[in-house]
């Protein structure tokens, strides 16, 4: 019998500890970095504005905007609210920003529902011209608008001028009108996924054309509605051109418009004037976190489908 005799072991050459990879910088790196510097260019004036308002004007005139405030108080505040007169503004405010909001909403949808429930050849020209109408700068309607506003007559019980022209009635109806095209496309474009059995069904149960929008469709469109709302809220009570232009008498402007009472005429207290945007800014505030919650639902919803 042959004898083996045991190979000796081949020892390999001990690898080297390879040297640890750089680490990869996370997706989505850039974009936060994005989002971070545009909330800080949003943030800044607005943390300017409050840093403003709490210093008194005299601490800004000797040691300057730039200066470590040597008093903070909130005395500015109450004297924007006092010399200006904002509980009188604010109501005005108030009355045009409410019927102007439920008008444009309620047209709108009207538009809306008429323009994606029937098949008719003017269908697609129709909803683009409502759409044109925002394309126009208000600046250009201003001339023949104001004409038009010195022609129209009101009754006594509407306008104290008799006159579309210096009434709430008249900013009213720009907006609703000036808004209708922006609130009709997007609500066209929430209606069209709402599926069509649904109002056809209600046709041959006998529902009557008001009822299926007001009792089917209106219900469905709840989360549009309040995005819109919270929109159309924020730019009509912001809005500072159509009531300078077409308000002459100073008690039935709104508040953006108050904010003139500030300015006096040999001199200006900046801190004063922050202290009163601030204020005035509190209700778009208010209106946004009520309805928070619906608007994203609202964005999202109307994001999905398609």
């Amino acid at each position: 019998m042959r004898t083996t005799t045991p190979r000796p072991a081949i020892r390999l050459p001990a690898r080297r500890p390879s040297a640890p990879r750089p680490a990869r910088p996370r997706r989505g790196t850039g974009r936060h970095l994005l989002l971070a510097t545009v909330s800080a260019a949003w943030l800044v004036p607005l943390l300017w504005a409050v840093y403003t308002s709490l210093r008194p004007y005299g601490d800004t005139a000797a040691h300057g905007y730039f200066s470590w405030p040597r008093e903070v108080s909130l005395a500015n505040f109450t004297d924007a609210w006092s010399q200006s007169g904002m509980p009188h503004f604010f109501f005005n405010s108030l009355l045009i920003t409410v019927p102007a909001v439920l008008g444009t909403l309620l047209f709108s949808a009207a538009v809306a529902f008429f323009v994606t429930r029937f098949d008719f050849r003017l269908n697609l020209a129709l909803l683009m011209l409502f759409t044109a109408g925002n394309l126009l700068p208000a600046q250009v309607l201003i001339t023949p608008l104001y004409r038009l506003y010195l022609l129209v007559p009101l009754p006594w019980w509407m306008s104290d001028s008799l006159l579309l022209y210096n009434s709430a009635w008249g900013i009213i109806a720009i907006h609703i009108a000036y808004q209708c095209g922006f609130c009709t496309f997007v609500l066209s474009n929430y209606m069209k996924t709402i599926p069509r059995e649904i109002t056809e069904a209600a046709l041959v149960d006998g529902a009557p054309v008001w009822r299926q929008f007001l009792q089917i469709v209106l219900p469905l469109c709840r989360p549009a509605f309040a995005a819109l709302a919270t929109l159309e809220s924020i730019w009509i009570y912001n809005d500072f051109f159509w009531p300078l232009t077409l308000i002459e008498t100073g008690d039935k402007r709104p508040v953006t418009s108050a904010l003139a009472n500030l300015q006096g005429a040999y001199f200006t207290n900046p801190n004063l004037i922050a202290a009163g945007a601030l204020m005035t800014a509190v209700p778009t505030l208010l209106v946004y976190f009520a309805l928070q919650r619906q608007f994203i639902s609202g964005l999202t919803l109307g994001s999905g489908k398609g």
